[in-house]
């Protein structure tokens, strides 16, 4: 199931973090692909997955990486369909990457690792808990979300999955798909929802995200996250039911500029026994965004892993 390719050091980008580059072979229902994921310092392992959303690569978590990565060995990923992991027009869905990182966290560490999430990224990582606590050591969760964009604005499966089918289709769906990652519908979901400072969206940031879109293949996995089926749950009570108990430490980074409803959302997991609970300035890309200010608060519980 896993092979790697010859390793290769990349340079900082907005895509990457400066770490060294390998593929993990992965094969979904007979299907293979290539997981792009990268390494940087020595230590206790850290993993580190990006929110997923049309713009997510491993880059988000870049910052993050580098200010651990000289107490830590830092792993970070491109999600399976994002980044510059493997984009074939699958059908993605919650059981797809349930099941990468189980493989991928059993096939690459060989100790207990403590994972940074950011987003989506916190379902797969308390499933993963509750079925292989021998491999996590501490959980960090960064403004973490359970539904996407279309169910979280009311759209019942039967629509968002007909809207799913149709960015899908060869013609219609590649137009469709190219209306909603615009350089000014970017701006607008960053400025709404994503962002705490408007004035980092600057034409060059904007512009790089774009062309993490535009990539061949890049609106599959995209649709799957927008339309939610790529929600680990459906409803609120389920996704909270991870941490009552949680299996290992867990601690829960707020977003104080989050949306309303999903601040909520996230304030109701962080106030539940046992779980650490802290506020950052910021919104659902905070980890971008104020990953200076995460670092601090997240180091010493990290650390206490590795005591």
């Amino acid at each position: 199931m896993i092979a790697q390719s010859t390793s290769t050091n990349s340079t900082p980008t907005q895509l990457n973090i400066g770490g060294i580059v390998q593929k993990y072979l992965w094969n979904w229902q007979g299907k293979p692909l290539a997981v792009a994921y990268e390494t940087l310092g020595e230590g206790n392992p850290v993993l580190l997955l990006p929110a997923l959303s049309s713009v997510s690569t491993r880059g988000e978590m870049r910052d993050i990486a580098k200010r651990l990565s000289s107490q830590f060995q830092v792993v970070a990923l491109d999600w399976p369909g994002f980044g510059e992991s493997d984009r074939p027009p699958l059908e993605y869905r919650g059981e797809l990457y349930q099941q990468f990182l189980e493989d991928f966290v059993g096939d690459i560490f060989h100790r207990p690792i403590a994972i940074m999430a950011a987003g989506h990224g916190a379902g797969y990582v308390m499933q993963l808990a509750h079925k292989m606590p021998q491999a996590v050591s501490r959980i960090v969760l960064s403004a973490p979300t359970w539904r996407g964009p279309l169910p979280t604005m009311g759209a019942n499966q039967q629509v968002a999955g007909a809207v799913r089918g149709i960015v899908r289709s060869p013609i219609l769906g590649q137009t469709l798909y190219q209306l909603n990652t615009t350089s000014s519908f970017l701006r607008t979901m960053y400025k709404g929802h994503v962002y705490a400072e408007d004035t980092l969206l600057t034409p060059d940031f904007i512009t790089q995200k774009r062309e993490t879109t535009q990539q061949p293949g890049a609106r599959y996995a995209s649709a799957a996250f927008v339309t939610g089926a790529l929600d680990p749950v459906r409803e609120a009570s389920e996704f909270r039911a991870w941490f009552q108990p949680a299996p290992v430490p867990v601690m829960v980074v707020i977003g104080e500029n989050a949306p309303p409803k999903s601040r909520s959302e996230m304030t109701a997991v962080a106030d539940l026994p046992g779980i650490e609970r802290r506020s950052l300035p910021g919104a659902l890309g905070l980890h971008e965004e104020y990953s200076a200010e995460l670092v601090e608060v997240a180091l010493p519980f990290l650390a206490a892993a590795a005591q």
